[in-house]
């Protein structure tokens, strides 16, 4: 059985560290960030307001009910603002959270509840637990090291099953199959980073492998496909940069070109297509790759997002009406609003650069 090792104090024998490059310098503040910060402020704030009111007495969410992934990407953006599990005022809305995704798991320690796809809903919440783990009270620090532990597991064991070379390395929808995607191999490598950070022992040839798939999808107008040999858009772009620089490529050729290819397609008339999700995945690669790259792209992304912003807090649509997204409904796209915009208040570990 794979062994979490929890923050602090705890021995990690027989563990391998995962060989992530991390940026030694003091992280500052840019000058964009600090123009939009009122305003951005004031529009998080209002969403979690709007995420506590429309949270279900199970921890759960409308749209897609019983979601685990819906129910992680909302506890997420209360972190990423600052609040903890257990204190005022979103403290119980997070713990009611954990504890439903904590139930969630199966037998066979996969994260799912009745709505959602298996993988995207497993990973997604691997990565929120991961990221509560250094902060949940010492009644679930036990539930959710024992969680998490299995959790990981099916991650790196669904990465094991024999496939193609063409597939090799990667994830897609079912703990068993047999082929993968960049969409559900983004959202597991953040999941083994962000366990990575918070002391668990993640084998250095799972990373490598993953990496070695993320970069067949790469495309050489700087993009990366669905698949390899697939289509380029700004979404898996996002993904396939994030990959880059957490994988320690940061800065490198690959990853200014992918940004380069971003930057260029969102000042370009883009469509919104798959907005909600492609503006938590780019705003988080070009701010981990900061410099002249974050500082273009972030007035653009923080002024699209904040005018979608309804009075009551939420995000109804895309940009133009876009019909795109909205199966899972409001609440997961105001919690992947807030988490593109709240980037750069480094609270969620994963967005430490």
């Amino acid at each position: 059985m794979f062994q979490y090792k929890t923050l602090p104090g705890l021995a990690a024998a027989g563990m391998l560290i995962m060989a992530l490059a991390l940026p030694g310098t003091a992280d500052q503040a840019s000058a964009v960030d600090e123009k939009y910060q009122k305003a951005i402020d004031t529009a998080v704030d209002k969403a979690l307001a709007y995420l506590a009111r429309e949270q279900l007495p199970d921890g759960t969410y409308p749209g897609m009910p019983k979601c685990t992934a819906i129910v992680s990407l909302c506890n997420m953006a209360y972190m990423a603002r600052g609040y903890t599990p257990g204190a005022s005022p979103y403290g119980e809305a997070i713990n009611r959270g954990l504890d439903f995704v904590m139930a969630a798991q199966q037998p066979d320690g996969t994260l799912v509840g009745p709505g959602g796809g298996a993988m995207y809903s497993h990973n997604i919440s691997t990565l929120m637990l991961s990221e509560a783990s250094g902060m949940v009270d010492a009644g679930r620090r036990k539930k959710l090291q024992e969680t998490l532990s299995k959790a990981l597991q099916v991650t790196l064991t669904a990465q094991a099953v024999a496939k193609s070379e063409t597939n090799k390395g990667g994830w897609r929808y079912q703990p068993t199959s047999a082929d993968s995607d960049i969409s559900h191999s983004g959202w597991a490598l953040l999941a083994l980073r962000s366990a990575y950070n918070n002391g668990a022992g993640v084998p250095k040839a799972a990373v490598d492998e993953a990496i070695k798939y993320i970069l067949k999808c790469r495309n050489y107008d700087g993009g990366f496909a669905y698949q390899p040999g697939g289509g380029s858009n700004i979404a898996r772009a996002g993904i396939g940069l994030l990959c880059l620089e957490l994988s320690g490529r940061h800065r490198d050729e690959l990853a200014l070109v992918s940004a380069n290819y971003i930057n260029t397609k969102f000042k370009s008339g883009w469509n919104g297509e798959f907005f909600f999700y492609s503006i938590y995945y780019t705003s988080q690669a070009m701010f981990q790759l900061n410099g002249e790259q974050w500082e273009s792209f972030a007035p653009f992304l923080y002024d699209t997002v904040l005018k979608l912003q309804a009075a009551d807090g939420s995000w109804p649509m895309a940009p133009g009406g876009s019909g795109s997204e909205q199966g899972p409904g409001p609440c997961y796209r105001t919690a992947m609003a807030v988490l593109a915009l709240s980037v750069a208040y480094r609270q969620l570990p994963i967005y430490q650069r």
